[in-house]
């Protein structure tokens, strides 16, 4: 410290590091060595840059971007570096940022013009890879490849990318013809779809009959609803709707298209980057004079594949629907469809990179045709000022829309639920002015909706609605919902408040999300849950066997041998007899509390306790079943302020294979959902429960017919058909319960029921009885599905397992 106040203040031995200082300063500003040699990059670097961020700045002109990238890659065409890696870059780029596709094929259509022999540098390759596509069932990668092929259709000899859709929609009714339930067909017509606007830009007044032709096809495919469809519907149609009432992609699709081309296929949204302004004709000219090239034969194999993704309908979703002024595009127009699409290809594709996803989805306007969108951040109230014929579209409510459709698919999105949270996150970090309103307004139109929303949906409402809280100080506006705190706990909206809470909770701790909350919700949060450990039952003298679980506890806490535990388990059951209980049940209750109250410090601390104690729990379950379902009874009533906690227990007794998912099911829709006479169902908690069992028995399923397919597996039959006979006896028992309280028949409704049966609490129980029964016949439905193409896709000696499959999956489609 001395030395160094001795430099700041300047006395002492300072003056001479001061003069030092000062040299050395001087000979900086009298720098004699002459101006630093200026390090260009090699033009392939140069390229590189170039094309990564092609489009992405809106202060120039996509022409002038498009025609310097062209130049400098033709000035530098003697190196071979440059010319390899421009086509695999080009082609990558189409694959991975589909957004920049028409600017990436005007960079080539203008490097054609002085050198077309990277035309067909290009056309090889592309094709090359397009046919390995077709073979591994890729249909995103196939589509987007003749994306970028009908931006180039100008470039094209003959017909172009014409013949390569005839082949796709042959192969299309083909597999139509074959089966009514197919997806394959179905996606081979949306890819045909989405193609044609790019030919029909790109090479304008060309292909308007040929285009008609082919639509006047697709329509007899497009225009048919799918099988499925009804299983995947967003909303829980109420009494006496139509439960298609939503739209599907393609359907829309082709009606959309049809009105393009009634008007001349204007398609004012895309982007045009290869027409360029009146001061550039001598460049459009030598454009339109440019070489054409022949595209090289594309062959298809016999049989087309689903490929890795699973393929559904799809029903267009939107967060936005109906409003006074339009902030994203009306489903008549085609710009609904075609934006929608690109930006979910980004966001699936990106999906290793959420930060460039959520950027690219902020700066969508960019990669769109000038005026398509409204200014960035325009306030929605402001939308009503804009006259016509200006855009209204907001680009944020477009990108947040198409992230809540993925967040919203049926039956699965493509990526796990936390990357389309984490994607929202990011926006709102990048942009919050623009896009925190845009998802204000999405939460408002989903919490109106959350009675008639799909039963899973509304799951994942509640999770994402409590991710994004917690990562911006869990603030949310609570007073709008304040009055919606005061109804029954079986209302959907008082579900998902109380819901929503608990979650909160989960991700931080009572006291917090208490003190964000306003006052009338802070009874929701009962003193229960702001402890840390419950507390433990058996402490209280008047609770039955309080001495005997006090001395179990005592002796699981020192480890005690099984010898000395037994003498105890012993004396409860003479107790227990003596006052008519069951003793199994009795002995069980108290030895599981015990267990749970010694690890109750941390998850770790109660899977030792599990760990020690599994072979007593595991023979009291197999002795009796009520004794069985008394350890599920057991965690989530010691749990019953902290269900997460509960979850995550029960789930690990499942893997111990102490409880198996018949005794989870059975005690969620049968004892528990009875003995609250159906207030169970509204439970979020529940139906995480059910729903996370399900999911590890149809994936426990999955994974054994996978491995019997696989002959270095040791995985036989029997064990297969054991796994699969057990999943539809689970998902019959499920039918048999749901059915019950959704037609009211369940012995406690009929009980409880008022003179005529239609009570306001029967009605809801019967409500929440049927959402819960739809996405389990759906579930059901799925894996029948799954299971019927894993006995196609068997070797014909061993597909003895397919009759039994099929008639399965026509009956839970039936029933949904």
């Amino acid at each position: 410290m001395a030395d160094y106040d001795r430099r700041q203040g300047g006395g002492g031995g300072g003056g001479y590091n001061n003069s030092k200082k000062r040299r050395y300063r001087d000979d900086d500003d009298y720098d004699r060595r002459g101006p630093r040699r200026r390090f260009d990059a090699p033009p392939h670097v140069r390229i590189r840059k170039q094309l990564l961020s092609i489009a992405e700045n809106p202060m120039r002109p996509w022409h002038e971007e498009v025609q310097s990238i062209a130049t400098l890659f033709t000035d530098n065409w003697s190196d071979e570096l440059l010319r390899v890696n421009f086509v695999e870059l080009i082609l990558q780029l189409a694959i991975e940022q589909p957004l920049k596709t028409p600017f990436l094929a005007a960079v080539v259509l203008v490097a054609n013009t002085n050198k077309p022999e990277i035309v067909d540098s290009l056309l090889t390759t592309l094709v090359a890879d397009l046919e390995n596509k077709i073979k591994q069932g890729d249909w995103r990668d196939v589509k987007l490849y003749l994306k970028l092929l009908a931006c180039l259709q100008n470039c094209l000899e003959g017909e172009g990318v014409f013949p390569v859709l005839d082949e796709l929609f042959s192969r299309a009714v083909d597999l139509q013809t074959a089966s009514s339930e197919d997806t394959i067909g179905t996606e081979l017509v949306k890819i045909i779809l989405l193609t044609l606007p790019y030919v029909m830009v790109a090479a304008p007044d060309q292909w308007q009959q040929k285009a008609a032709d082919l639509m006047e096809k697709t329509e007899i495919i497009a225009s048919e609803p799918h099988a499925l469809q009804a299983l995947i519907e967003p909303y829980h149609p109420e009494s006496g709707e139509d439960a298609s009432s939503s739209m599907s992609m393609i359907g829309l699709l082709q009606s959309q298209l049809q009105t393009e081309a009634n008007s001349g296929w204007a398609l004012p949204c895309l982007p045009r980057p290869w027409d360029f302004p009146s001061s550039e004709a001598e460049q459009q000219s030598r454009l339109a004079t440019a070489p054409k090239h022949a595209l090289p034969t594309i062959a298809f194999p016999k049989t087309v594949l689903a490929g890795p993704r699973p393929l559904f309908p799809e029903i267009y979703f939107s967060v936005y629907p109906n409003q006074e002024v339009e902030s994203v595009p009306s489903t008549a127009t085609a710009a609904t469809s075609l934006i929608r699409d690109a930006l979910l290809d980004t966001i699936n594709i990106l999906h290793y990179n959420r930060n460039v996803a959520a950027r690219l989805l902020i700066e969508v306007d960019c990669y769109f045709a000038p005026r398509t969108f409204a200014a960035r951040a325009t306030p929605f109230d402001r939308l009503r000022d804009i006259e016509a014929p200006k855009s209204t579209w907001k680009p944020e409510d477009v990108a947040v829309d198409a992230v809540f459709s993925q967040l919203f698919q049926l039956p699965n999105p493509e990526h796990k639920l936390v990357y389309y949270h984490s994607v929202l996150t990011e926006a709102c970090k990048l942009a919050p002015a623009a896009i925190a309103p845009s998802l204000g307004r999405a939460i408002r139109y989903l919490y109106r909706n959350v009675p008639r929303l799909d039963m899973e949906l509304s799951s994942r409402f509640v999770d994402w609605f409590s991710h994004h809280l917690s990562n911006f100080g869990f603030t949310w506006k609570w007073t709008e919902w304040v009055d919606d705190v005061y109804l029954p706990d079986l209302h959907p909206w008082k579900a998902f408040i109380t819901g929503a809470i608990d979650k909160e909770i989960r991700l931080s701790f009572a006291q917090r999300i208490k003190n964000t909350l306003p006052e009338a919700y802070k009874p929701l949060i009962t003193p229960d849950k702001e402890k840390e450990v419950p507390d433990f039952k058996f402490a209280d003298d008047r609770t039955p066997f309080a001495a005997e679980g006090r001395e179990i506890a005592a002796l699981l806490k020192r480890k005690a041998p099984d010898e000395e535990i037994q003498p105890v388990i012993e004396r409860i059951h003479v107790l227990a007899i003596d006052n008519n209980l069951d003793p199994l049940v009795a002995s069980t209750d108290v030895f599981m509390t015990a267990v749970l109250h010694v690890g109750s410090k941390s998850l770790s601390h109660v899977l030792a306790a599990i760990e020690r104690t599994k072979d007593r729990l595991t023979d009291a379950g197999a002795a009796s079943d009520a004794a069985h379902a008394q350890i599920i009874a057991a965690v989530m009533a010691y749990w019953s302020s902290h269900p997460g906690v509960a979850i995550s227990i029960v789930e690990k007794l499942l893997n111990y294979s102490i409880l198996v998912p018949s005794v989870v099911i059975n005690w969620a829709l049968v004892s528990h959902a009875g003995a609250t006479r159906g207030e169970a169902l509204a439970k979020a908690h529940i139906y995480e429960l059910v729903f996370n069992t399900v999911m590890k028995v149809t994936g426990r399923v999955r994974q054994v017919v996978q491995k019997t397919s696989q002959p270095d597996v040791m995985v036989d039959d029997e064990t297969r058909d054991r796994d699969v006979k057990a999943m539809r006896s689970l998902f019959r028992a499920m039918e048999d319960a749901l059915s019950a309280w959704a037609s009211g028949s369940k012995d406690e409704m009929i009980e409880a029921a008022d003179g005529d049966g239609n009570s306001d609490t029967e009605k809801l129980v019967r409500r929440w009885g049927g959402r819960w029964l739809r996405v389990f016949r759906r579930r059901a439905a799925i894996e029948e599905s799954f299971l019927l193409e894993a006995a196609k896709e068997k070797k014909p000696d061993s597909g003895d397992s397919a009759p039994a499959v099929a008639p399965a999956v026509a009956a839970e489609v039936d029933m949904a």
